[in-house]
């Protein structure tokens, strides 16, 4: 791979900007190599033969080389093509190259591309600086953090605030005169008394570490060693050992809890301003909640400090590459000088990353992995998941398997004329919406799946967007392998079904094949919701936390993935209705004889009007919650946009049940203007598309894409798949069955759900880049009381 494609692989996605421009920068190189070559003479043609002879005769140099001082004339500043100095302008400071031959031919050229260099050296430069003062910022918030927590501790463990030496000394010294006494005759005594003596020490070491907390940890704890001749000389030693030193308590004086597990309860106390607990809880489960937050707080510190370190890496070894570029072209022998001061200026000087990478890691080894290493770096540097052959060989078997049962179904429907039967009308009504909710779900992970491919090939970081835990996200392929495995499954159910007799005066049924249905959405659901750590836990306990948050809005702070999830469900509405009909059908109806009272039951039909809508009810709420904390009124219109989607989806449900003229009109009014509010909203808001003065006209002036007839036909389909609700207000006859109807257009929607998600997370992914936004704001557990904390 070139150097050029593995920069680019290597970076920082939210931090593309601040990188050295490789390719701009080698486009100023071949310029500079057009125009020598322009203005280089044309040679006579000589004989390839020719040449191959006569550096046959060359004379022969020898195995090593004997290098030559330079002479004072070669070590003239005349003749170096270049002087780097640095300036100080507004307050920064700049590097600046000086091209020493800019008079000669094409030199022009030249002098570009140092200007070019400077600038883009310049900017790495600085955004350099500017994050290691960010982190040196954060590192003196997590010292801060770590003295609070260790007197947490302290106060937990019931430990005194005082320590009184005397009496420690004492037992220390009864310790090694009843060690002494205990000596057996045929070890030697030194040995014997060695070992107790060290024992204590490392013992009274291990407790006075255990009370220091900051990253640092500059204390000296260490002990002379201790002579072996005498008792009294080893009991004198012991009494300079260093008392335990144990953590300020007065630091917690200054401190309070902050809540960070916002809860239902702690949301309603907030809104109704109920004054909340202010003194410290010293309990255990406190004390829990406190590590678990500084522990991740050190994690994503952590990971910060490798990428910038990373940063600096790539950086330079970016301006290496292209200075030897140089050297290579023009044969002046620029880059020694160039890189010389590349290797002093702060990017390629500085330390503080290292050092401070180094402090973290013992910091974490010892107060959050028990001091093993190997646990602690496990952590700190989760492995990357490997691409396993057996998941793909698995996605494939199951592709096949679903694939060959899809041909199956199509040739029994055929060849038994199934649909030609008098009880075809019958199942389509009844076990047609049953089956078809795997369809959707099918349907969508497919969508999922696809959307997860293309963002890894764009480079949009969609699982930092997601905040997905780094090491766990599912790749396209291991969704790919759920799809068809309950694909398969849906499909197997489905031909068992159909191999009974369907006519219904027959009553020839078995209960089991009816019920296979429910016990496939059983087998789904306790997969779905088993605690044990099978079949990607930490990706379901993930789904159905976003899941739980949206059903409770606006009880929880709302999130990206919280609202991005009830948009999810929102293209959902018919899987709801038929997750209704399971209930009706199963609990009510008789399904060994596949007979349902369901359309006429009024708990059902009032059902169909309330479930479809809880999505859209749920994205009022977060839109409302998002409006009353961030005082954006774009979230107010927001929320109009889902109070008539609301309206439109009960109409339309209405006329479909009544079939009235004012239904009528009303539903078309309301889905109408629906349609059209949200579609501009998908278009403008969420794409970011249909900016008329952008770089790139109607679109975006930053496009991930390089095909821009793809937003334009994604902008097409969005607005027609946006109207597909107009078939069910029409009642277009084309040849399938209502239900049949029903579904095509509702996978339309999720069709159309799909396309909006890719540009949805690539234009959130653009403004995270924007902003240079690559890490998730951890919230501490402390905080420090103002007035108290001006001393730090």
């Amino acid at each position: 791979m070139k150097f050029g494609k593995e920069f680019t692989t290597q970076m920082v996605p939210e931090w593309q900007e601040a990188y050295m421009d490789y390719g701009y920068l080698k486009s100023l190189l071949k310029d500079i190599l057009r125009k020598m070559n322009r203005n280089k003479p044309h040679s006579s043609a000589t004989p390839g033969g020719l040449r191959r002879k006569l550096s046959l005769y060359r004379a022969f140099s020898g195995l090593t080389r004997h290098y030559q001082p330079l002479s004072p004339e070669q070590q003239d500043i005349e003749n170096q093509p270049i002087l780097v100095h640095s300036v100080r302008r507004d307050g920064h400071e700049k590097y600046e190259t000086t091209f020493l031959m800019a008079a000669e031919e094409g030199g022009e050229y030249e002098l570009v591309y140092f200007r070019r260099l400077d600038d883009e050296f310049n900017k790495v430069d600085k955004f350099y600086r500017s994050k290691v003062e960010e982190v040196m910022k954060e590192a003196f918030e997590l010292n801060k953090q770590m003295d609070a927590l260790i007197a947490f501790r302290v106060k937990v463990g019931n430990l005194t605030e005082s320590f009184d030496s005397s009496v420690e000394m004492t037992r220390l010294a009864s310790d090694v005169s009843a060690s002494v006494t205990a000596l057996s005759a045929s070890t030697p005594r030194e040995v014997k008394l060695n070992r107790r003596v060290s024992m204590v020490i490392e013992e009274t070491k291990e407790e006075s570490s255990s009370h220091n907390g900051q990253l640092d940890e500059t204390g000296d704890d260490s002990v002379d060693e201790i002579p072996t001749t005498n008792q009294t000389v080893e009991v004198q030693r012991l009494k300079k050992i260093k008392p335990i030193k144990p953590a300020p308590l007065e630091v917690l004086n200054r401190v309070q809890l902050n809540n960070t597990y916002e809860t239902p309860r702690s949301t309603i106390k907030g809104f109704i301003k109920y004054p909340g607990q202010t003194e410290l809880k010293f309990t255990k489960e406190n004390l829990s909640k406190v590590e678990e937050q500084l522990k991740r707080a050190f994690i994503q510190f952590y990971h910060k400090l490798r990428l910038l370190k990373n940063y600096t890496f790539l950086n330079i070894l970016a301006f290496s590459k292209i200075m030897k570029k140089y050297d290579k072209i023009t044969s002046r022998g620029a880059s020694k000088a160039y890189m010389k001061m590349v290797d002093k200026s702060y990017l390629g000087s500085s330390d503080e990353v290292s050092k401070l990478m180094e402090r973290v890691e013992k910091v974490f080894i010892k107060h959050f992995s028990n001091s093993n290493r190997n646990k602690g770096m496990d952590i700190l540097r989760p492995k990357t998941q490997r691409e396993r052959h057996r998941i793909t060989f698995s996605m494939g078997f199951f592709a096949g398997c679903a694939a060959s049962l899809t041909l199956a179904l199509i040739l029994i429907v055929r060849t038994r004329k199934i649909m030609d039967h008098s009880g075809s009308t019958q199942y389509m009504n009844i076990m047609f919406p049953l089956y078809s909710l795997f369809g959707f779900v099918v349907l969508h992970m497919l969508m999922y799946a696809a959307n997860v491919y293309f963002w890894r090939r764009f480079r949009v970081n969609h699982s930092f967007i997601f905040g997905l835990k780094q090491g766990t996200e599912l790749g396209y392929n291991q969704i790919l392998l759920l799809s068809f495995v309950l694909a398969a499954l849906a499909l197997g159910s489905v031909l068992s079904n159909l191999d009974m007799q369907i006519d219904p005066e027959t009553n020839d049924y078995k209960a089991f094949t009816e019920l296979m249905p429910l016990i496939l959405v059983l087998i789904v659901s306790a997969i779905w919701l088993c605690p044990l750590n099978i079949i990607y836990r930490s990706s379901r306990m993930f789904f159905l936390t976003c899941l739980f948050h949206s059903i409770c809005a606006p009880l929880y702070k709302v999130t990206l993935p919280d609202f991005l999830l009830a948009d999810q469900l929102t293209s959902q509405g018919q899987a709801l209705r038929s997750l209704v009909f399971y209930i009706c059908y199963y609990g009510w109806g008789d399904f060994k004889h596949r007979q349902s009272t369901c359309q006429s039951s009024n708990i059902f039909v009032a059902f169909s009007f309330i479930v479809p809508v809880i999505p859209y009810w749920s994205r009022f709420l977060q839109c409302l919650r998002r409006l009353f904390e961030e005082k954006d009124l774009m979230q107010g219109y927001n929320a109009l946009k889902y109070f008539l989607t609301i309206a439109a989806v009960c109409l339309r449900t209405a006329f479909k049940l009544n079939e009235g003229t004012g239904w009528l009109v009303l539903a078309w009014i309301f889905s109408i203007s629906t349609a059209i509010f949200s579609t501009y909203w998908d278009l403008v808001i969420d794409w970011g598309l249909l900016q008329k003065h952008s770089r790139n006209r109607w679109l975006r002036d930053k496009l991930l894409v390089p095909q821009k007839s793809v937003y334009f036909a994604a902008m097409v389909l969005n607005v027609l798949l946006r109207f597909a609700w107009l078939e069910t207000m029409l009642n277009v006859k084309i040849g399938l069955h209502k239900q049949a109807m029903i579904s095509t257009v509702a996978c339309l929607e999720i069709i159309r759900r799909g396309i909006w998600n890719f540009f949805r997370v690539e234009n959130e992914h653009l403004n995270n880049v924007g902003k240079f936004r690559a890490f998730k704001s951890v919230p501490l557990p402390f905080n420090y009381d103002e007035d108290g904390d001006k001393d730090w």
